[in-house]
């Protein structure tokens, strides 16, 4: 501001005094990107299974506007459905996952209530949509290693290749494979079960994981030289890295009661973030029983790495909250008793906040300005449905 050395004094202190001069005006709109999510039925009778296969990726504009659902043709035949996953690094591509199961499986495990992952039970794959085109590839089906396939996703610090996990002999193994789904390879050959996969560094020379005992381990990018974090936690599950890798962020605790813990790259510079209050850490996402009790809501890291969103209890209600890297927490926030929220998401920019909340019975989206934590609706869905898994799409898509 050097045009103030050309202000009477007495100008400058009353610009300085009113705020003019002291804060920009907010930001009024948000960036021009798509969102992806999931839209699914929550209160159709006869359990998990019957909703879950309501499931469609669907896309919206930034001002909830333009609703497209993507491939369509995925979810003609019975019992299959689609779920948004994620974008490719340009935001030219949606990851898509497409499931499908048996109604005969599907009444199993609701009568035993666990997962029963039986290859004539289950077909769950991952499709690279094009944005432009509006084809979507299957490429866990080429060369096909398991008929339940996850995780999809492009590999860190080499974006012409993908990374995938599928369940080999009842263990969760990672992979990579080229864009068309070919060369598929097992990463990590020796590892042991990796519950959710490896969460890996922007850069891919580093790698997070827990294992199937909820133990948390840092390791190279390959897998090798994995080092075994003691927390003094016994549950210690999904590890993300920061945007510049130097932290990696996961949640820590008893079970139904762990909170926001980051750990420096090198193991070292433990501590805890904050608590959740009493908050469970999974959020409902269906208004009928559901045996495998929802979906878990996860801390984020900001834009800038330097704080995280998180979610937690304030009294009946689940509450957004932003802490950081020192510990220093602040609620986002404040709404009627009996309103959840979940999976917040910042924009590219850091200067918006996409998540989820229930009120009034549905799970809607809604974006938040932190600027000033003033707040609008995306969605408009029906009492009996819910908007989940909220993304959104890369800036790196503009020119």
């Amino acid at each position: 501001m050097h045009f103030l050395r050309y202000l009477p004094l007495a100008l400058v202190a009353a610009a300085v005094a009113s705020g003019i001069l002291l804060s920009s005006p907010p930001v009024e709109t948000p960036p021009d990107l798509l969102i992806g999510y999931t839209e699914l039925r929550t209160d159709l009778p006869g359990g998990r299974y019957v909703n879950v296969a309501t499931m469609r990726a669907v896309t919206i504009k930034v001002d909830g506007k333009g609703r497209r659902a993507l491939a369509e043709e995925l979810t003609r035949e019975k019992g299959y459905w689609t779920q948004f996953y994620g974008w490719s690094p340009d935001g030219k591509t949606a990851i898509l996952l497409s499931g499908w199961e048996s109604e005969e499986n599907g009444k199993w495990e609701e009568e035993h209530k666990t997962f029963r992952y039986s290859a004539d039970g289950w077909l769950y794959d991952g499709y690279l949509f094009d944005l432009a085109s509006g084809k979507a590839t299957n490429v866990t089906g080429v060369e096909r290693v398991s008929h339940y396939n996850v995780g999809l996703g492009y590999l860190p610090g080499d974006a012409p290749k993908l990374r995938f996990l599928a369940l080999v002999d009842g263990v969760n193994r990672p992979f990579r494979m080229d864009l068309d789904g070919k060369n598929k390879r097992e990463i990590i050959k020796d590892s042991p079960n990796l519950v959710h996969g490896m969460s890996l560094s922007p850069d891919g020379k580093r790698g997070a994981y827990e294992t199937e005992n909820y133990q948390l381990y840092l390791a190279d990018g390959d897998g090798s030289n994995a080092k075994h974090i003691k927390t003094g936690q016994q549950f210690n599950f999904l590890p993300s890295w920061s945007p510049d890798g130097s932290w990696v962020l996961f949640l820590a605790g008893e079970h139904y009661d762990c909170h926001p813990h980051v750990i420096k790259a090198d193991g070292t510079g433990l501590k805890k973030l904050a608590s959740r209050n009493g908050y469970r850490g999974v959020i409902d996402y269906l208004d009928v029983y559901d045996f495998h009790d929802g979906s878990s809501d996860t801390p984020v890291w900001a834009a800038d790495g330097k704080s995280v969103f998180y979610t937690a209890k304030v009294g009946r209600n689940v509450e957004l909250f932003r802490v950081t890297l020192d510990g220093k927490s602040e609620q986002l926030s404040d709404t009627l008793a009996g309103t959840m929220h979940y999976h917040p998401a910042p924009s590219p920019d850091g200067k918006w906040l996409l998540y989820g909340s229930k009120r009034d019975g549905v799970r809607q989206l809604y974006l938040m300005r932190l600027e000033d934590k003033k707040e609008r609706r995306l969605t408009d869905l029906a009492k009996g449905h819910a908007a989940m898994w909220a993304s959104w799409q890369p800036a790196a898509n503009k020119p």
